[in-house]
């Protein structure tokens, strides 16, 4: 080609500047494995000539889903990113300190939480006529064991079971032979430890009964202090007696529980010993020291268990005057040889002395080192029977300053004399206006030392006294078989041999009634330790599950309405009215319109005009619950408000001024643990 030609051409090629096209021959001068090893990458660059091609526009590039850090940062510096990145983060910094302020708020506002002891009813059980496992005719441990379910059924979350401790049964247990162990006829150590394992797991709590006050007579430490060995000497208070002729001449007038001379001459030490009850239960010396601590181990080994808490008996026992002066006669002129019986005494010597208090005081901060951890609080309660001494129950509260029971038992239904609604009434509030302020109250209308309802006061009462025991503030406490409606056996159905040997009663401890079948299913013995009521057929846990007016399935209501409804969970109780026939409260809860209003007939048949009573009060109300199932869910007028004898009312209506507030009824409402509902929250607080 000429120069002309050249200089014609507008485009000159070069070997070295052409792009690669993988449909045409490579290019010589690259090497074949190079080129497939980078068929995009650029080749030596094109001479152009006289030409001026447009380039290509780079794409717009957007976030997507998935992009490299480094794409990510590009887009993480714009306002729009920035912007709403700073106002989350500020968003979420405000809505974090607003929870928290909220959580400190709902938390300091927010009422004390009620304790497991306060939240639902306590069952007592008598073991040995609960259930009987093994066919031998006693109740026992397994066979509490057996019945967990049923206790869940009722609606209940805490058992108390009696004394079980190793004893010759002098007391019926009520003296131990040894702290340590089980009698075997309840069983053993490891049924106890299987039936605590599954009471717990089934959210259940257990109490035990514990009598410090005295031991059996065959207790270790009894054999060894008649014997005068070492630190035991003086674990049981001894005291020189005259003896001549055979007859004994103690140390002073004072007579046991069971009656006649509380000493026993003890020929091994030739001493007379002191016992307030049988002469096979000596009192313990608790003004010795180590006597004290032996009893603090008591506590907590059963505390290691895994018990939940303590009932202790006969604490009022536990110290007697050093000067051993003769009592008070009651009857002054009678015959002071003549005295063999505890109530021809004041016992103003052997009763209540200076000291037992901080004795309690001291089983309780024992017991509060077991309970650091949270939901395992453990509970003390003791029996305070001093009778119409009030003032004298309630100092086992302890003080604001010091601690003692969680609460001392309450008897005052128990020893009702006369049923009626006045009685009631006095009976009640004899104990809601003593207790200190900011305790908790307790109920009672049975235990293994009292009458059944139905024997003390008539089966026909028995559904009325349950809806009043589960209706008052407070915890109420029901002995095993009052759910339905259980009687005394006859006294003389008792054989001899246990009366003459016992010095208790049996009457109220007959087996529990299961079923009709022999024996009401609390044995497949042959027989039983006592004899079963003749009314078992008809009266008993099976039947009664398939009458939808019984007296079991009403007692379950009622614990269902306890623990579903806030104002007789925990809300004001104020006096109504009250007079020889009914006794009227209510039941109500700060911020709740709703209202829960009892109207229990303890006499004959009334009628009553409540609206005339209570101002503001509604025309008419709705039965919640009635001793009579038929008539739940029906209006009544509260003008004419007719109850037959035995009768019980659960009636509900709603208001905008509770009676608690109403200057008329000030002096009778009571609240122990005072709360406020918010519907706007759905919560309850304290500052109301």
């Amino acid at each position: 080609m000429g120069d002309e030609e050249a200089k014609s051409l507008p485009i000159e090629l070069s070997e070295k500047g052409g792009m690669e096209n993988n449909g045409f021959v490579q290019n010589e001068t690259f090497d074949e494995k190079e080129t497939n090893a980078s068929s995009q990458e650029e080749m030596p660059k094109t001479c152009v000539v006289g030409v001026n091609p447009v380039a290509p526009e780079e794409p717009v590039l957007e976030p997507y889903a998935g992009m490299p850090k480094e794409v990510l940062l590009k887009f993480s510096s714009q306002a729009r990113y920035r912007v709403t990145r700073e106002i989350l983060f500020w968003l979420i910094i405000a809505s974090a300190v607003l929870l928290v302020c909220a959580t400190i708020t709902i938390i300091a506002l927010s009422p004390k939480c009620l304790d497991w002891w306060q939240a639902g009813p306590i069952y007592q059980i008598y073991p040995r006529s609960f259930k009987d496992s093994d066919m031998d005719g006693n109740g026992d441990l397994q066979g509490i064991q057996e019945k967990l379910d049923y206790i869940v059924y009722l609606n209940i979350k805490t058992i108390w079971i009696t004394s079980f401790y190793k004893s010759p049964l002098k007391d019926l247990g009520y003296g131990a032979e040894d702290f340590y162990d089980v009698d075997p006829m309840f069983g053993s150590m490891s049924d106890f430890e299987k039936l605590l394992a599954a009471i717990h797991d089934r959210g259940l709590k257990l109490i035990m009964d514990l009598i410090p006050n005295h031991t059996s007579d065959k207790h270790r430490w009894f054999q060894l202090s008649r014997n005068r060995t070492g630190k035991y000497t003086d674990y049981y208070i001894w005291h020189d007696c005259v003896q001549a002729e055979g007859l004994v001449t103690p140390p002073n007038n004072w007579v046991s529980v069971y009656g006649n001379s509380s000493w026993q001459f003890d020929d091994v030490r030739n001493q007379c010993y002191f016992h307030q009850f049988g002469k096979e239960q000596p009192d313990l010396n608790f003004r010795n020291l180590a006597v004290q601590q032996e009893i603090h181990d008591i506590i907590k080994f059963w505390l290691d268990k895994g018990i939940d808490g303590f009932s202790f008996s006969t604490v009022k026992f536990l110290l007697e005057a050093t000067h051993l002066r003769d009592e008070p006669q009651v009857n002054k002129s009678q015959n002071p040889e003549d005295i063999t019986a505890y109530s021809q005494l004041y016992h103003d010597y052997t009763t209540t002395q200076v000291g037992m208090h901080d004795i309690l005081r001291s089983f309780r901060q024992t017991m509060e080192q077991f309970s650091s951890e949270p939901g395992r609080y453990r509970f003390m309660s003791s029996d305070a029977d001093d009778g119409e001494d009030t003032e004298a129950t309630m100092m086992y509260y302890g003080t604001s300053f010091v601690e003692e029971a969680d609460f001392p038992f309450n008897f005052y239904l128990i020893n009702l004399k006369n049923l009626s609604g006045n009685s009631i009434f006095e009976a009640v509030n004899l104990w809601m206006k003593n207790m200190p302020e900011g305790k908790w109250p307790n109920w009672a209308v049975g235990n293994p030392n009292s009458a059944r309802i139905s024997s003390r006061v008539g089966k026909e009462y028995v559904n009325v006294i349950n809806m009043l025991l589960l209706t008052l503030p407070g915890t109420p406490i029901t002995y095993y078989g009052e759910e339905i409606g259980m009687e005394n056996i006859a006294s003389e159905d008792v054989s001899e041999e246990l009366i003459n040997s016992v010095p208790v009663t049996f009457p109220e401890k007959s087996p529990m009634q299961w079923d009709g079948e022999l024996n009401a299913g609390f044995t497949e013995g042959n027989s039983s330790w006592l004899p079963v009521n003749p009314d078992y057929q008809s009266v008993n846990v099976e039947i009664q599950k398939t009458w939808s007016n019984s007296s079991l399935n009403l007692y379950r209501e009622l614990t269902s309405l306890r623990n579903n409804e806030l104002p007789i969970y925990r809300g004001w109780m104020c006096y109504i009215w009250n007079d020889s026939n009914v006794f009227v409260y209510v039941r109500e809860l700060d911020g709740l319109k709703r209202v829960f209003m009892m109207v229990l007939n303890f006499g004959q048949e009334s009628t009553i005009d409540l609206k005339a009573i209570v101002p503001n009060l509604p025309s008419e109300a709705f039965i919640r619950l009635s001793t009579n199932i038929s008539n739940a869910g029906k209006a009544v007028n509260t003008e004419i408000i007719k109850t037959e004898m035995g009768e019980g009312l659960v009636l509900e209506y709603k208001t905008e001024k509770p009676v608690h507030t109403m200057e008329a009824f000030q002096e009778n409402c009571f609240v122990a643990e005072k709360a406020c509902y918010s519907s706007a929250f759905n919560l309850l607080y304290v500052n109301c």
